[in-house]
């Protein structure tokens, strides 16, 4: 009776591992090399939006070390610059109400990122107009309004933060 308890777990573990996916990094990749230095600095912000470009880097780093990036951030002496520009996080109206009032918005986040080898400058990976977008409620209540919209940006620097890392993991 016991070892039919084991089985629907054991299922479970083979479908996971034959799936591909991955807690992270390959051990053998050099992503997840002790010794990679990166130099991965806040992106430039040329968006409205206050230290848009700060925040998507932080993002990154996190996303980073959850892919199972275990080298150190450093500017001397990196063997990788990661670097990019928050060029845009633009807003629109997708839906009003009766009484015309915005009900929901659309933030639209727009940025290029680049990766380089430092010492070489061999440029591994650039890519301009990276768009990533999320919806957000509006209400009479400025803060309501506000709130909802900061989560939409922290959810789309997440997602840009995410496709980002997943590049960089696989020319790494």
């Amino acid at each position: 009776m016991k070892s039919m308890r084991l089985i629907p777990a054991f299922l479970l573990a083979l479908a996971i591992a034959s799936c591909g996916y991955r807690f992270q990094a390959d051990p053998g990749s050099r992503f997840a090399d002790p010794s990679l230095r990166v130099d991965l600095r806040p992106f430039a912000n040329a968006s409205v939006v206050p230290d848009a470009g700060a925040f998507l880097a932080g993002q990154l780093r996190e996303e980073f070390r959850r892919a199972g990036f275990r080298g150190v951030y450093e500017r001397m002496g990196a063997d990788y610059l990661v670097e990019g520009v928050v060029k845009e996080i633009r807003e629109d109206v997708i839906s009003h109400g009766s009484d015309d009032l915005a009900l929901e918005h659309r933030l639209t986040l727009v940025v290029n990122v680049r990766v380089a080898q430092a010492v070489q400058g061999r440029l591994l990976w650039k890519e301009e107009g990276m768009v990533e977008a999320a919806s957000y409620f509006a209400g009479a209540d400025f803060q309501y309004t506000e709130s909802n919209r900061r989560a939409a940006i922290e959810e789309v620097c997440k997602r840009m933060a995410r496709r980002i890392s997943q590049t960089v993991r696989v020319i790494l």
